[in-house]
């Protein structure tokens, strides 16, 4: 076994989670490994200080702080996502009104009328690549569970 595989082994040793064979075969190792041994001590200095660990409850004004904290984050979060998506629907609504103004338009060239097109193809394309692509992130990260 390699010094990789006995590490595994050490924590489950020190919570007495091993079997006997699988303890034998660390007690061999470690007479042998000075570099495992040393962090076999380390990791019984750790188990130490964390068994000596206790929590303290929080005092019920600083919940009530924290929950007042998350209810504003949450309002303005939804204030700005409705903002946001009002000004986007209008944006949208507006670039087409223009577009169809210029393109109905008897008296605007064919060549503008076929750029205008050609950007609003373009434009939708880009859209929907990186709409795709923020999709497919989203759905491989490893950290979306992560609070920040």
């Amino acid at each position: 076994m390699a010094c990789d595989e006995y590490k595994d082994l050490m924590m489950g040793y020190l919570d007495n989670e091993l079997s006997a064979e699988q303890q034998q075969h660390l007690k061999e190792h470690l007479s042998a490994c000075r570099e495992c041994a040393g962090e076999l001590e380390e990791f019984k200095k750790l188990k130490q200080i964390t068994e000596n660990v206790t929590l303290v409850e929080p005092e019920d004004r600083l919940w009530q702080q924290y929950w007042d904290g998350i209810y504003n984050r949450v309002e303005r979060s939804i204030g700005w996502i409705i903002f946001s998506v009002a000004a986007i629907l209008l944006t949208i609504y507006g670039g087409f009104k223009a577009i169809e103004a210029i393109i109905t338009d008897p008296t605007v060239g064919l060549l503008l009328k076929i750029a205008m097109l050609a950007l609003l193809v373009g434009l939708a394309i880009l859209f929907v690549s990186v709409l795709r692509e923020r999709i497919f992130f989203w759905s491989k990260d490893r950290y979306k569970d992560v609070r920040r």
